[in-house]
């Protein structure tokens, strides 16, 4: 894997190589339901905290191998930065424990709707936060997006927490994200490092109260743990050096292939329920991003037509 830092800059444009890390992250992440499901016996906070565990060691040899980590070391002790990283630690571990209970509980299609929303809100993240302005069809697309989630909510007489807590979780790990001024590489490994004290904690509580999955004698389930490692850092740093060679708007798209294989996954393989709600909710959805995204490339061509 190449470091990202250090590639020539791009005029805007997007590479082969940046096309295909990018793909392969998505389509990483659209499969990952797959293999969640298998560990949907296991308690979410256990299989997060694996995921925490052996994330680090991949993460901290990837790192290594680029020569990146004297960020990582000047962010260790710079109270500031690692006062942000643990804000956006611990919203990526919420996600994580979030998205692996949808998961293991039947709820692969909230989790898709989910991700679908995920865009919009940022939009209306960066609005509030930032002092962007929407579009009148960003606007449009986030009124429609907001009307999806509540026809799921008339139609189950509740709040479709389990979507929308993976939409606000990813939401303002995303944002906080953007005030974390190290690489992403280098910022997955910071998050992982500040998690792993609570992390050897709950793996230490279980393991001496005999709940643990995981054991020395490599069975089944501690295979399957391990791999959690692989399953949630390779994805994330394939996708950081594809999102250094691609454009924004392409990006925009892609960023739909990892929830629409989920929800393919939901309805075709889990064989979850789709019923009159969400027959009608989805598709408000995915108007709703196609008004999004038609609007964002037409700023994006506008933009570099005035630069022009």
């Amino acid at each position: 894997m190449r470091n990202p830092d250090s590639l020539p800059p791009k005029a805007n444009e997007d590479t082969p190589q940046g096309l295909a890390f990018a793909l392969t992250a998505y389509v990483m992440w659209g499969f990952l339901p797959l293999y969640m499901k298998l560990l949907s016996h296991i308690s979410p906070a256990e299989v997060v905290t694996h995921r925490i565990l052996w994330s680090l060691p991949i993460a901290a040899v990837v790192l290594i191998i680029l020569r990146r980590t004297d960020a990582l070391r000047e962010a260790l002790r710079s109270p500031r930065m690692l006062a942000m990283g643990c804000v956006t630690a611990a919203l990526i571990s919420i996600n994580w424990g979030i998205y692996v209970y949808a998961i293991a509980t039947g709820n692969a299609l909230a989790a898709s709707l989910g991700y679908y929303i995920n865009p919009l809100f940022s939009v209306f993240l960066a609005a509030v936060f930032l002092g962007e302005r929407p579009s009148r069809a960003q606007m449009v697309a986030i009124a429609l997006a907001a009307l999806a989630v509540l026809v799921i909510a008339v139609e189950a007489g509740q709040v479709p927490w389990v979507a929308l807590a993976l939409t606000l979780s990813w939401g303002f790990y995303a944002l906080a994200k953007k005030s974390l001024p190290i690489g992403p590489n280098q910022g997955f490994l910071l998050e992982v490092l500040i998690l792993l004290i609570p992390a050897l904690g709950y793996f230490a509580y279980l393991t001496s109260t005999g709940q643990s999955h995981f054991s020395l004698d490599f069975d089944r389930d501690s295979w399957l743990l391990i791999g959690c490692g692989l399953v949630t850092a390779v994805p994330l740093m394939i996708y950081a050096n594809g999102a250094k060679l691609l454009r924004l708007s392409t990006i925009g798209v892609l960023q739909y292939i990892a929830p629409t294989m989920i929800f393919l996954v939901a309805v075709f393989v889990f064989d979850e329920p789709f019923g009159r709600a969400r027959m009608i909710a989805f598709p408000m959805i995915w108007l709703a991003l196609i008004i999004y995204t038609t609007s964002m490339l037409r700023q994006m061509r506008q933009a570099r037509a005035d630069v022009g």
